[in-house]
């Protein structure tokens, strides 16, 4: 098979949520250990840092691997999902797994794991571990798919577990409140190992202390004990911090959010300092700012308040639930344009109405709909929009609302992209 004949392979043959939502999921870990004896546990051959949370766990999954790649280690990275291209997941400071490495992976081994009918994520995780012990890292910054419990990256022992937030998503896996959610994220608290925690709400943060509490593991609230004192935008799109330890840093990811990620970041790179897996180097603030300051060159981390223009200026940004949208609405109304053009579409297991709920009025809207199954259609789209008082045209396909979009802006106007993960991958692959 060619590599994207292996690439359809993976995403047809086996139960894949990003394509197929709640039919694509499977709960429970007997084929993860099944698949990771098989492997002869590769992940214990590396130091791992866990990292979850509802929004926020890619940006800080990628500037903490950023920073530990500035500092001079082998660094893997194991995200979820792809935007562009399968590859994306399964990083080594910033370079993909080889599209050999993967067609020989899928040909050698599915002799084996065909008759256990995995998940595509369950034979992915296999994939990305046995790779980063090949390949001999350092250390991998592993960021959790769906959950934490009955995540099937819930296998390592990491020395760092971090958890960014929680809110409303993934309710029919995860339970239909804040703590029930936030229960399943707490499991991938392990047994003497430290936990920072971004962000929590009343709900979530006993069911933290509690689950601490019962494995012995220290825990750090980082909005306890601010790390980052202030946050401004760059012109450049990125942001500007004033902290407490580390000084004054300039942050190449964009977006308002991004000043709790860093939060976190600074606050889990604090432990990580302490427990010797950083070095306490001299010019720790260098280094800290060289992995900050290039994350997304080190990482190749894209979808997060990025820039693709400046006249109109197009942003895209990956954010996608409630959670997210909160940040998202708040930013959109601090943009200075003549018009706004919000090119719109989500999947079919998010609250949308939540979400219609924040987006701006003064708008204009140009629904669509990925090329996803579980894409709503974008006449769906429309229609519950207009009972939150937006309006706009349809369109069947990404390309075909921005380039509607980009025909209708003039160079003072702005253009956003967004609402799903999967918006703003279409986008990427056929726009830019």
């Amino acid at each position: 098979m060619t590599y994207q004949e292996t690439c359809e392979y993976l995403y047809s043959q086996m139960p894949m949520f990003e394509r197929q939502g709640a039919s694509g999921y499977k709960e429970g870990l007997s084929n993860t250990h099944a698949l990771d004896e098989h492997f002869g546990h590769p992940h214990r051959a590396f130091t791992t840092i866990h990292v979850g949370g509802t929004n926020g766990k890619g940006s800080v999954s990628h500037t903490l691997a950023s920073v530990l790649q500035a500092c001079g280690m082998r660094v893997g990275l194991y995200t979820s999902p792809h935007l562009v291209d399968f590859r994306e997941r399964i990083r080594i400071n910033g370079e993909p797994v080889s599209e050999q490495y993967v067609m020989d992976f899928v040909e050698q081994e599915r002799e084996f794991f065909e008759p256990l009918h995995p998940s595509f994520f369950e034979v992915t995780t296999a994939l990305a571990f046995k790779y980063f012990r090949d390949m001999a890292v350092d250390v991998a910054v592993v960021e959790v798919g769906l959950g934490g419990r009955l995540d099937c990256t819930n296998i390592i022992s990491p020395v760092l577990s971090v958890i960014t937030n929680i809110s409303f998503d993934h309710t029919q896996f995860l339970g239909d409140t804040l703590a029930k959610i936030a229960s399943e994220k707490a499991g991938i608290i392990k047994p003497g190992v430290p936990v920072v925690i971004g962000e929590t709400q009343a709900e979530t943060r006993p069911v933290f202390e509690c689950k601490a509490s019962e494995t012995h593991s220290p825990i750090l609230f980082a909005e306890d004990s601010l790390e980052v004192l202030s946050a401004t935008m760059l012109p450049d799109g990125g942001m500007h911090y004033v902290t407490r330890h580390y000084g004054e840093l300039d942050g190449d990811l964009g977006g308002i959010y991004q000043q709790k990620n860093m939060n976190t970041v600074l606050q889990a790179v604090g432990i990580l300092l302490e427990r010797g897996i950083l070095a306490p180097a001299s010019d720790i603030k260098a280094l800290l700012a060289a992995g900050i300051s290039h994350v997304t060159t080190h990482t190749g981390l894209t979808g997060r308040w990025q820039i693709t223009s400046r006249a109109p200026l197009v942003v895209c940004d990956t954010g996608h639930n409630v959670g997210g949208w909160q940040y998202l609405s708040r930013q959109l109304a601090m943009v200075e344009c003549e018009q706004m053009h919000i090119v719109f579409g989500m999947v079919n297991d998010k609250d949308i109405n939540s979400v219609l709920d924040l987006l701006p009025h003064h708008a204009r809207y140009y629904f669509t709909k990925a090329a996803s199954k579980r894409a709503l259609p974008e006449t769906r789209v429309q229609e519950l929009a207009r009972q939150h008082g937006l309006s706009g045209n349809c369109y069947p396909t990404v390309s075909e609302a921005y380039n509607a979009a980009l025909k209708c802006a003039s160079k003072e106007d702005f253009i956003f992209v967004g609402g799903s993960s999967y918006v703003v991958g279409d986008f990427l692959k056929t726009c830019i």
